[in-house]
C-alpha cells in the first residue's frame, strides 16, 4: 500500500524510537488508512492532557475533527480490536502513573463549533460541540447577550465532559438548560436524544458508559449583554473567594453526600485541610480540592484520597465517593 510523506511521518512517535511505539502501532499504520489520516501522538504523557498535570503516557492520541471523523475513527479501532477511551479537557479525570492502553480520542479545540440554530421569541437554540471548553462557551453568551450558563463561570473543562458529569453550582446544573444531546455509541453510529428522555443526575447523565456526547444543545434566554456579563462576573468572584487559584487540580475531588454536610466541610472537620502525601495537598483553602503542588505523581493523589475517604468514614460513617474519574488504575 503506497503512504504519503504525512502517513509514513505518522509512524515516528514523538521523542522516541519506532521500538518504543505499542506493539499494535504497525498494525494501526496499516489498517487504518480509510478511517483516519490525521496526526497521531504516540507515547503521550497524559500531564500535558489534563489539568492535575500528572499521569503516565497514553500508547497514542489523537484529535478528531468533527462528528463523522470520529465514527470513522470507532468503526475502524473496532475493526482491528485496539481499545480507546474519549476524553475532553482533562478537568475531572486524573490518569495512573502506569498509563492508558490504546487510543484516547481527545475532543478539543478542532471539535468546539458553537452555533445559534434555532431563535423562537426569548429563547434561543445553540449547538455547541463537545470539546469546546466551558468558559469559551460563556465568553461567547456573554457576547451574544444570552443567560442560563452563567453559574458555570469558573467551572474548568469542555461542554461535553459537563454534560456527562451534569456539572453544576449554586443549586443549578448542566441538565437545567440542555435541550438535547448528540450522543454516540462504541460501535459508532449517532443520534440526538431529547434532555428529558434521559437519566441526569446528580454528577451523572445517566447514560451507558459506552455512550458518548458529541454534541450538546442549549436552550438560553435573550438578555442585555451587560446583565450577562455582570452576572457571570459575580458568579467568577464567588468562586475566587472559596476556591484554590493557580494550581494544578481537578476541581472539586469528592461528590457532595445526598444529604447533610458537604463534603468540603466532612474534611475539614476530620482535620485533613493542608494534610498532604507526597506532592498532593488537600488545599487549605477548600477541603475538597486535592492539588498538585508541582511534583505529584498520580499514586499519592490516588493514596490521599484513600486516607480523606477513611478518616472521613470513621469519623462520620460516610464514605466520600470521588467526582474525579481515575484512568487506568488496573493497568
Amino acid at each position: 500500500m503506497e503512504y504519503t510523506r504525512k502517513y509514513r511521518e505518522m509512524m515516528i512517535p514523538v521523542g522516541g524510537s519506532r521500538e518504543e511505539m505499542p506493539h499494535w502501532a504497525t498494525f494501526f499504520n496499516d489498517e487504518m488508512v480509510d478511517f483516519w489520516n490525521g496526526e497521531v501522538v504516540w507515547n503521550a504523557p497524559m500531564g500535558d492532557y489534563t489539568t492535575f498535570k500528572t499521569g503516565g503516557e497514553a500508547e497514542a492520541v489523537v484529535e478528531p475533527r468533527g462528528c463523522n471523523e470520529i465514527s470513522l475513527l470507532v468503526q475502524g479501532l473496532r475493526k482491528i480490536n485496539v481499545p480507546w477511551q474519549i476524553m475532553g479537557r482533562g478537568s475531572n479525570v486524573l490518569v495512573s502513573d502506569k498509563g492508558l492502553k490504546g487510543v484516547v480520542i481527545i475532543l478539543g479545540r478542532e471539535f468546539s463549533d458553537i452555533e445559534t440554530v434555532q431563535a423562537d421569541g426569548n429563547t434561543v437554540l445553540v449547538r455547541v460541540q463537545a470539546g469546546c471548553s466551558l468558559a469559551r462557551l460563556i465568553s461567547w453568551t456573554q457576547q451574544e447577550g444570552l443567560s442560563g450558563l452563567e453559574f458555570a463561570t469558573g467551572i474548568p473543562g469542555s461542554v461535553g465532559g459537563a454534560i456527562v458529569m451534569n456539572a453544576g453550582a449554586w443549586k443549578r446544573e448542566i441538565k437545567d438548560v440542555l435541550s438535547m444531546v448528540t450522543v454516540m455509541d462504541s460501535r459508532g453510529c449517532f443520534c440526538i436524544t431529547k434532555t428529558e428522555e434521559m437519566n441526569f443526575s446528580y454528577r451523572s447523565w445517566g447514560e451507558d458508559r459506552d455512550k458518548i456526547v458529541l454534541e450538546g444543545f442549549f436552550r438560553l434566554k435573550k438578555m442585555e449583554q451587560a446583565r450577562v456579563k455582570r452576572r457571570c462576573h459575580e458568579f467568577h468572584s464567588r468562586r475566587k473567594e472559596i476556591q484554590p487559584q493557580n494550581v494544578a487540580s481537578a476541581g472539586s475531588f469528592f461528590k457532595n453526600p445526598p444529604q447533610g454536610k458537604t463534603a468540603g466541610q466532612l474534611i475539614d472537620e476530620a482535620g485533613l485541610k493542608g494534610f498532604s502525601v507526597g506532592g498532593a495537598l488537600v488545599s487549605p483553602v477548600h477541603a475538597n480540592f486535592i492539588v498538585n503542588t508541582g511534583n505529584a505523581r498520580a499514586t499519592e493523589i490516588i493514596s490521599l484520597m484513600h486516607i480523606v475517604q477513611e478518616n472521613v468514614l470513621k469519623k462520620f460513617g460516610i464514605k466520600l465517593e470521588p467526582e474525579v474519574k481515575i484512568l487506568g488504575r488496573d493497568r
